[in-house]
This record gives C-alpha cells, structure tokens and sequence, in this order.
C-alpha cells in the first residue's frame, strides 16, 4: 500500500497516473495548497521542502517526483514502464526522464514562481526574463517534437514508459502559455495518444479536473 500526498494538477500528477498504471492499491491524502498545507508542520516532517508530491513507502517519505517515478518503475516491472535493466532502451528512459526534469521542469519552476529568481517583483517576470524562459520552454518542445516525429509515437519508440508519463503532464502545464506544446505536430499526436489512456482518464476523474483533457 502506497500513501501519496498529492494536490490537483501538480507535479504530483505524474507519481498518481503511475500508480494507477501499476494497479498496486494506493491511498491519496491532498495536500491543500489553499489553505497552505504544504507548509504545515506535519508535512514539512515528511518533505522539508514543502511541495508535492511524497510517497510514502512503508513508514518512508519518498520526495522528488522523478525519484520516486524511476523507484515506482523499478519495483513494478510487471507494469511495463521501465524496459529490461541493461538494454540501450532503459538507458533512454534515463536520459529522457532527467532530461525532461532538469530541461523543462525546472524552468517551468521560474516561469510559474517568479521569485525562484530573486526578482525584485515576486509577482511577475520583467519581458525578458518572460521571453527568455518562453524561449527555453519552446527549444525543449523542438527538440522532442523531432525526435517522436522521427522514432516515435512515444519517447522510447513504440513502447510507453515512464518518460511519457512525466511529459504528457509537463505537457499540460503550458496549457496557458503563449504557445502551448500541442502547436507541435508530434507532440500533439503523442497528446492524443496520452490522453485516451484509461490512467489519464481515471487521473482526471479522481483528481476533479477539467481542462485539457482531449476526450
């Protein structure tokens, strides 16, 4: 039994469809980030930094939504996220997980959290800064957009992963950014096949959300 703090729409969103594409029993506890549950006290005991997601893991809190993503695919093999240790494809599924992590995820940090940069305005970016993160979230859908159009529908070829789970909800982050990521061809194709998964599905429904959802 896994327990996951979780809030809507978050990065959390990735541990919980990867749960429900295991199918191992698991019970949400929501993190209210209205009220500033994220910085309670007893949460902070489980993850210091206050943000979402952790899984616990017998007793243990588990932080770092591509950790746990990597240790969820590792111990569910049945579930087929993760190909054989040893083989060119797990390597990938490597490199794309801490690619997108590092690339995309944390500049998506700045774009949302304008004070991430010591800004004097901690509400909002100047217009370069604004266009220069733009700019950088964009070079990241070029680069995957090629390379699915060339190997794929998915990151690792003709097999789902990990990696895909952790980018269709990146994906959905930029729903409202100049440019959404489904202005590329590849990757709204990828999209559409993300999207009719029944974990999405599900995902959607538990979580009470409505945008973006392609069905």
């Amino acid at each position: 039994m896994y327990t996951l703090f979780y809030s809507p729409g978050t990065a959390s969103m990735v541990i919980h469809q990867a749960l429900l594409e295991i199918g191992a029993p698991f019970e949400l506890r929501l993190v209210d980030f209205a009220s500033c549950g994220q910085r309670a006290a007893g949460y902070l005991k489980l993850n210091p930094q206050g943000v979402v997601p952790t899984l616990m893991i017998d007793g243990k809190a588990m932080v770092e939504s591509s950790a746990i993503l990597m240790m969820l695919a590792d111990r569910h093999p049945e579930s087929h996220l993760a190909p054989a240790v040893g083989t060119p494809e797990r390597d990938a599924l490597y490199q794309w997980i801490v690619f997108l992590s590092n690339s995309l995820a944390a500049t998506y940090r700045f774009w949302f959290y304008p004070a991430d940069l010591g800004t004097t305005d901690t509400t909002e970016h100047t217009p370069e800064v604004r266009v220069a993160l733009q700019r950088k979230i964009e070079s990241v859908w070029d680069r995957l957009d090629q390379h699915l159009s060339m190997n794929g529908p998915y990151l690792l070829g003709a097999d789902i992963s990990a990696a895909d789970l952790l980018l269709i909800m990146l994906m959905r982050w930029s729903r409202n950014m100049p440019r959404t990521a489904l202005d590329w061809p590849a990757l709204n194709k990828f999209a559409d096949l993300m999207r009719t998964r029944p974990s999405w599905k599900a995902l959607y429904q538990k979580e009470g959300l409505t945008d973006w959802t392609g069905w």
